[in-house]
């Protein structure tokens, strides 16, 4: 019989060497000392694969999942980001179909969640969901239960390049209407061989999400008021306000670097904003990360972000929140607790709230920050519109997911775009689409 000392050593009593002989003992003593002894760290790893949707925050991800890793070696990390110009969608599904499955994926939207929600655990009462800000689990909760933790709070609009605004002699906050805004265009389009410009926007064609969810928000969105849940419950839509959105889709073609239609996500924000060619371009607080690895000084003290002037909503940002993180309810229970933990510290620690902040460069979603300053430009635009109430909510995560904006809006507006069908055909297409995939739900 083993027994153990006042600190826990196991020891083997005195009695049993004289029963057993020496020999027995040392080699009780081996087996005994392996029994009681730790086990092994083997059994303590848990590896948490990631599979998230903003490819932009990859680089400062991996590098977060390192610091963790300094205080919870056991644990490990597999990031696969997807985005860029590839749908995340289908990768999470053939993932998921091939066996191969995340620990912690993405949602997008109530689309999502109704066709991902049998993987995704229940997260309702846990310690993230109970701060997460007021309405950012609406998009995510389906039946009392919650299926994700948001990312963050984002803004979108035109980022614009402050030097060349200034020499233009143009204030970006005083292009608060269309016509105002048309005005500033042409004013820069004119100077922009001594502004050192290749053209005033840089429009991606190839990107037909940054205008059929981003620049659709402002315009489809209205007769939804923002709503993200009432948008994908409707059996229809109007899309009343469509000739604004053309007039606006217009304008940023006409000015745009060219051939539109093969600008991405890359060439608009790496090649083409960042390197300083273009004034401006239609994107959002997310792609401080992109420009700071490109020039830091510039990312830092030359960039600015104007909202887009919409009528009947001027001054208002487009603000909200469409990227979830869900943690997969079919690994074991030790991998989703190391999930819950992981995300958990990312949000809640001192640690991970720096991180948050100042490496991801995300807008808070959650109760705890009123501490903090967001560490650039857009990042703060975005905090100071959601504190002063001035935003246009996002409707657009009602269809983010759905069939009709990947296989009916995107590929709608991009034959809109390339000069394949003309608007009112572009707007048709576009609301019998809805109409019938509403109709066989």
């Amino acid at each position: 019989m083993e027994i153990k000392n006042k600190r826990g050593v196991c020891v083997m009593h005195l009695s049993k060497l004289k029963r057993f002989g020496y020999a027995l003992a040392i080699l009780g003593l081996g087996l005994t000392l392996t029994a009681c002894g730790k086990k092994s760290s083997e059994n303590d790893k848990v590896t948490i694969s990631i599979l998230q949707s903003k490819v932009e925050s990859n680089k400062a991800l991996k590098s977060i999942a390192k610091t963790y890793q300094k205080k919870h070696p056991n644990v490990e990390f597999k990031i696969q980001s997807i985005g860029g110009g590839t749908d995340y969608n289908p990768v999470l599904k053939t993932r998921i179909s091939s066996g191969n499955a995340p620990t912690i994926f993405s949602l997008l939207g109530p689309a999502d969640v109704i066709q991902f929600k049998k993987y995704a655990a229940d997260l309702n009462g846990t310690k993230l969901a109970k701060l997460a800000n007021k309405g950012t689990l609406d998009t995510v909760t389906d039946g009392g239960k919650v299926y994700g933790y948001p990312y963050n709070v984002e803004g979108y609009g035109f980022v614009y390049n402050k030097e060349v605004f200034e020499k233009a002699g143009i204030k970006p906050e005083e292009l608060t209407t269309p016509d105002k805004f048309q005005e500033a265009v042409k004013q820069i389009d004119s100077k922009k061989d001594e502004l050192g410009l290749d053209a005033v926007f840089a429009t991606p064609g190839k990107e037909a999400w940054v205008f059929s969810d981003h620049l659709a928000n402002l315009y489809l969105g209205q007769e939804f008021n923002g709503n993200s849940l009432k948008l994908y419950k409707s059996k229809s839509m109007k899309f009343t306000a469509n000739q604004e959105m053309k007039d606006m889709l217009d304008l940023e073609m006409k000015y745009s670097v060219k051939p539109v239609m093969q600008v991405d996500y890359t060439s608009q924000v790496n090649k083409n904003f960042s390197e300083k060619k273009v004034a401006m371009v239609q994107q959002g607080n997310w792609i401080y990360s992109t420009i700071e690895g490109i020039d830091k000084d510039f990312a830092n003290n030359g960039v600015g972000m104007m909202t887009i002037p919409v009528k009947g909503q001027e001054g208002k940002l487009p603000v909200g929140t469409s990227n979830y993180w869900a943690i997969n309810n079919k690994k074991s229970d030790k991998e989703q607790k190391a999930a819950q933990d992981f995300l958990t510290w990312l949000y809640t620690s001192k640690e991970g709230k720096d991180l948050v902040v100042n490496k991801l460069h995300y807008v808070p979603a959650y109760k705890g920050y009123s501490d903090f300053k967001m560490p650039d430009a857009l990042s703060q635009q975005v905090f100071n519109a959601s504190q002063s109430g001035k935003v246009i909510g996002w409707s657009f995560p009602g269809y983010t997911g759905t069939p009709w904006d990947q296989n009916t809006m995107q590929p709608a507006l991009q034959k809109y775009m390339s000069g394949k069908a003309d608007w009112d055909q572009t707007v048709k297409t576009a609301t019998d689409g809805w109409k019938k995939q509403q109709a066989e739900n």
